[in-house]
């Protein structure tokens, strides 16, 4: 019996209400993101004084989309102090905020449902794809999995890429699909619209060429023999007329402007010396495109930045740190991120595939080679820090399930039942860890309570607790604590209203914001997650919080947070403390000041690299090369005991030092 096309509709309205009001709750008691304010005050920065230099790790659209909330207010902007230009966006973005919004997040929580528009645009993209591919049916089926996606849902409305390229990737594959089909002059031009607004969303969108040129050539071995030929021709003029279009709706977003920032303003670290580490085929291969001006200046810069994250990022998976990505991450965060009820859709898919049930080629080959493209670049790139990089991949699994599916229960009704049990399944699943949907895992792994023990960043915890924190602190309100933040000092915890002491991070190492930490607490330790992985160090050696990793956690806040109670022995914690602020006081030209810090981080713990390599420079600083040469040479031999992926992190540094003497 067929279905009223106004109950469809009716249908999808619902859906996406779900969706939106899903969006709304989860992201009312989130407290900033790792990357949210970085992302908040370059956007605001761009629209009011044209500055595309502040963050240009990333495009512009979604950062320029959320800031349209501001129009019109004259916010109070830090003083640029042309810091790198990470240093400068972040610290700059968390006191912005902290001025003009503070803890009660007003201005955040409208900027999170501007960005949220875009959610709500895929999830209708993918049943108008999944409805014209295989049917209305296979196309409802499609909807339902990715308004109750997990994984979807968590980013939904962030102000960060993640949905706007999954969007965007989509839209652009759908109308090239619907170019070849039919070939138009307009279909043409709104592929390569769609094409410009996912470059101008974030850097992988230049994996969309690929994927189309596979596509191309699936178009042309599928077509007769004959005619190859002119499709081929035809073919490569659309993809070149992509390429122009595309390139030109870029550009548009950085106001038809080379330079990255207005004038007077120039980028902290030249394009030229950013780009200095990277390869000699790649550095010259971004020069010559900046000589040229065939792309913005900030855009390069990004491209640069990609490559230079992925080469040194560490990868936490399994409760192991690697010093790099591993080839099998990705793979298996899809078996631990993804709902049971959705690999068992995706592996029915499959079967109706190989059965020849699912048979539609071209449909298939447009989810199909797509995907491969992104998950194969996203496992060479080394970039293991979540779910959130492969989420388009999951939008094009939804529609595949919802046409298997489709295509079994033509067959057989028990088919239709299957795939109805397993659609419910996904969608309990995902309800069971409302609203912290960031740290959801499936069942098969432990669930949201087990998942920091196998992943880290932002499969867990992306330092979104901070309200939840302050909520358990006014249940404890005579409880003193300690509070290893994952995002300190990038956001700050006082901002709402925590008083707990700061612990060392990665972080606090670069951008100041720890305490003094003694060498044992009693009381209270709150650990974030990331910090208790250890995800962002090269090695598990360098973590200080490994002793807490065999311990029980007395209780756990929104799965990201654990809190432990008791006496705890912190050395390494505690000289870290002590090596960071020495650091601080170097910088500021005070190493007599330093100096007794950092013997003070040696005697706590002789084996800390970070507190020798601080007694070194500290002491060539002041001129006593005898302890500089011993502290690094202490340095050296601890950091020999790291993983040799790890060492070179540490060692080649510090030989060219002892030259130096």
């Amino acid at each position: 019996m067929r279905v009223p096309r106004r109950w469809v509709w009716l249908a999808v309205i619902a859906l996406l209400a779900v969706q939106a009001t899903q969006i709304a709750l989860v992201v009312h008691r989130e407290s900033l993101t790792f990357d949210e304010d970085d992302h908040i005050f370059a956007g605001y920065m761009m629209v009011h004084t044209g500055d595309y230099g502040l963050n240009p790790e990333h495009p512009p659209l979604v950062k320029l989309l959320a800031a349209l909330p501001l129009l019109g207010r004259n916010l109070w902007t830090p003083p640029l102090q042309n810091r790198d230009f990470k240093t400068e966006a972040y610290i700059d973005g968390r006191d912005f905020l902290a001025r003009n919004d503070g803890a009660s997040q007003r201005l955040v929580f409208r900027m999170r449902l501007t960005a949220g528009l875009l959610a709500l645009a895929l999830s209708l993209l993918v049943f108008i794809a999944a409805r014209e591919w295989f049917g209305t049916p296979a196309a409802l089926i499609a909807l339902v999995l990715a308004v109750f996606d997990p994984n979807i849902l968590a980013h939904s409305a962030l102000v960060t890429t993640d949905i706007g390229v999954t969007l965007f990737f989509l839209a652009g594959v759908y109308a090239f699909y619907r170019y070849v089909k039919q070939p138009s002059l307009i279909r043409l031009l709104i592929t390569g619209i769609a094409a410009g607004l996912l470059l101008a969303t974030k850097h992988s969108g230049i994996l969309l060429a690929p994927m189309l040129l596979l596509l191309i050539g699936w178009e042309i071995l599928t077509a007769p023999k004959g005619s190859r030929g002119r499709l081929a021709l035809r073919l490569g003029r659309a993809f070149a007329a992509i390429v122009v279009v595309g390139v030109l709706v870029l550009w548009s977003f950085y106001g038809f402007r080379y330079a990255a920032r207005p004038a007077g303003l120039a980028l902290s670290t030249s394009l030229a010396d950013y780009a200095a580490p990277l390869s000699h085929f790649n550095s010259t291969a971004v020069l010559a495109i900046a000589r040229l001006h065939l792309l913005p200046e900030s855009y390069l810069v990004g491209l640069v930045d990609v490559k230079r994250m992925a080469e040194f990022y560490p990868t936490f998976i399994f409760g192991k740190v690697y010093a790099h990505g591993q080839w099998w991450y990705f793979p298996a965060v899809i078996l631990i991120k993804t709902t049971l009820g959705m690999l068992a859709l995706v592996a029915l898919a499959a079967f109706a595939i190989l059965t020849g049930r699912l048979s539609k080629g071209r449909e298939l080959a447009f989810i199909l080679l797509p995907s491969a493209v992104y998950l194969a670049v996203a496992i060479l790139a080394g970039m293991n820090i979540g779910a959130r990089h492969i989420l388009p991949i999951y939008i094009l699994a939804a529609i595949l399930a919802g046409g298997g599916v489709v295509a079994l229960a033509a067959y057989s009704r028990r088919w239709a039942w299957v795939g109805a049990a397993l659609v419910l399944a996904h969608i309990v699943s995902a309800l069971t860890v409302f609203p912290n949907y960031i740290a959801y895992a499936n069942e098969a792994w432990g669930g949201p309570k087990n998942v920091h023990n196998l992943l880290s960043d932002a499969n867990v915890d992306w330092a979104q607790q901070l309200i939840q924190v302050k909520e358990w602190q006014d249940r404890h309100p005579g409880e003193e604590c300690w509070f290893a933040y994952f995002a300190r000092p990038e956001v700050d915890p006082a901002v709402y209203g925590i008083r707990c002491q700061a612990m060392p991070t990665p972080d606090t190492f670069w951008l100041g914001g720890s305490d003094i930490v003694p060498p044992e607490i009693h009381g209270t330790v709150l650990i974030s997650a990331g910090d208790l992985s250890g995800c962002e160090w090269p090695s598990a050696r360098m973590n200080p919080y490994t002793v807490f990793q065999s311990l029980k956690p007395d209780e756990m806040i929104d799965y990201g947070v654990l809190v432990y109670r008791g006496t705890f022995q912190v050395n390494q914690a505690a000289a870290l403390s002590r090596a960071q602020h020495a650091y601080k006081l170097l910088a500021t030209g005070k190493p007599a000041e330093a100096l007794p810090l950092a013997l003070e981080a040696v005697a706590i713990d002789p084996e800390e690299i970070v507190s020798q390599t601080a007694l070194g420079d500290i002491a060539a600083a002041l001129g006593k090369k005898d302890e500089a040469r011993t502290a690094w040479q202490a340095a050296i031999a601890s950091a020999r005991q790291l993983e040799p992926d790890a060492q070179v992190s540490y060692i080649p540094d510090l030989e060219a030092k002892l030259k130096k003497l």
